[in-house]
């Protein structure tokens, strides 16, 4: 029995020593294995994450130059095609933001909520946009007889007839509520009315700005877009000092060379596209316009050389400069437009930002492959484009009344006899100044007499 156990005890020792050495051998080979390990962790040449970043990088550079691409063929073919393309980016833009902001699994109880949003999105473009789709296309349907009444009827009434639209909205809302939904549907309300203010407001106004000249819609987005270049190169090769923490890699070094190169850009932008007629010429009452209709208007007196005396200060003086320089007005104007560009559209983009993270989402969608959706690339328009028609109705229109502009205040305002009693009191003018003969206008004279 003690050999039993003397013989056990052995094994158990060598078994201890042999548990051991292949504890010791394991902490060898496993040191060794860690010494390698640095060599390991370099990046392969078929590292996925390696190979996703290359693929997104080609798919965003190739997408950037599909889309100035399109841009520029819309800008060719004409300013109809240019507002029908702000529309477009009107509506998308909605829909993004409606759809990031509520609760998706919400309209499964409440269909009309999502209903309602579209309803009152296409009641404030009616309102906004309905005088000016009638003021160019009623020479064409006022031919019509039956549908031409029924539309002057509308554009006589268009105000009213939004306001009844817009009541009618608020009607159903009130009737769609429900108890225990009533917090979403109310935030619901609010984010369709916000979206409708800063973004469906501010685009009706780039329209108004197609109206008046290509050059009011192109040189903003121009303007919007170089800065937007310049701030990520300044901001990587300068950028210390963070600018605004819900965008953590803006900086201010970045911001204030971007504006630095954005009023340089402006200059050249205005060289570029003030020498053609097609971009400064308004639409009078044409939207079938386009690159090759060789456009001619009386140019704006921005848009015209003129001369300006230079202050008499001594370091003029010292310098030896003239006293006066000519220079267009127009170059003034886009300097004052730059610095907006760069230093208050921006925050369009950055209010975008801080809602994304509001709602934890990356983009507003997916639309444009590698740049997300369409309101990631014009959140910065809408602001710039607001404050380019308020400057320019300021500082620059003439507030010419036109041809177009008469006929379609008097379509909408009179009616058969009045439009005929206007047109008598016309030709009583010009047969004053010797321009028709008085039997013309005798002759028109009975045609009124017996409409009366």
């Amino acid at each position: 029995m003690n050999q039993n156990q003397y013989s056990t005890g052995a094994d158990v020792g060598s078994s201890k020593i042999e548990g051991a050495s292949i504890t010791n051998r394991n902490n060898i080979q496993s040191s060794n294995e860690s010494s390698i390990t640095p060599i390991a962790s370099e990046p392969k040449l078929n590292d996925p994450t390696h190979s996703n970043k290359l693929q997104a990088f080609v798919i965003r550079t190739i997408w950037t130059f599909v889309m100035i691409g399109v841009f520029f063929f819309i800008l060719s073919a004409g300013h109809f095609w240019c507002i029908l393309l702000v529309l477009f980016c009107q509506i998308t833009t909605f829909k993004e933001c409606i759809n990031i902001t509520v609760e998706n699994s919400q309209l499964i109880n409440l269909p009309l909520t999502r209903t309602l949003n579209w309803y009152f999105l296409f009641t404030t473009i009616f309102y906004l946009d309905g005088l000016s789709v009638w003021q160019f296309s009623s020479k064409y349907l006022s031919k019509i007889p039956v549908i031409g009444y029924y539309l002057n009827w509308f554009a006589m009434n268009h105000v009213f007839i939004s306001y009844c639209l817009y009541v009618s909205g608020f009607v159903l809302f009130v009737k769609s509520l429900k108890m225990g939904h009533l917090r979403y549907q109310f935030k619901s309300l609010c984010i369709t009315h916000m979206v409708l203010l800063l973004c469906v407001s501010q685009a009706h106004l780039i329209i108004q700005n197609i109206l008046s000249g290509l050059f009011w819609f192109l040189l903003p987005c121009g303007l919007v877009i170089v800065n937007d270049i310049f701030a990520y190169l300044c901001g990587i090769t300068m950028g210390k000092t963070k600018l605004i923490s819900i965008s953590p890699k803006k900086t201010l070094e970045g911001f204030l060379g971007a504006w630095f190169f954005t009023v340089l850009a402006s200059v050249l932008l205005v060289k570029v596209l003030s020498s053609s007629q097609y971009m400064t010429c308004p639409i009078v009452d044409d939207l079938k316009v386009n690159v090759f209709s060789n456009m001619t208007c009386d140019l704006n007196p921005v848009f015209i050389p003129q001369e300006f005396r230079l202050p008499p200060l001594t370091i003029f003086k010292s310098l030896n400069l003239p006293a006066s320089i000519t220079i267009k007005p127009i170059y003034i104007h886009a300097i004052n437009l730059s610095s907006f560009a760069s230093l208050f559209a921006p925050f369009g983009g950055f209010f975008a930002s801080g809602l994304k993270r509001a709602v934890k989402a990356k983009d507003f969608g997916d639309s444009i492959p590698g740049h997300g959706g369409v309101t990631d690339r014009v959140d910065c328009q809408f602001m710039m484009g607001s404050f380019t028609y308020l400057y320019y109705q300021t500082f620059i229109s003439e507030n010419r009344i036109n041809v177009s502009s008469i006929l379609t205040t008097a379509m909408m305002n009179l009616n058969e006899k009045q439009i005929v009693a206007l047109i008598v009191e016309l030709n009583k003018f010009l047969v004053e100044q010797n321009v028709i003969s008085i039997e013309f206008y005798n002759n028109l004279l009975e045609v009124y007499n017996q409409l009366v």
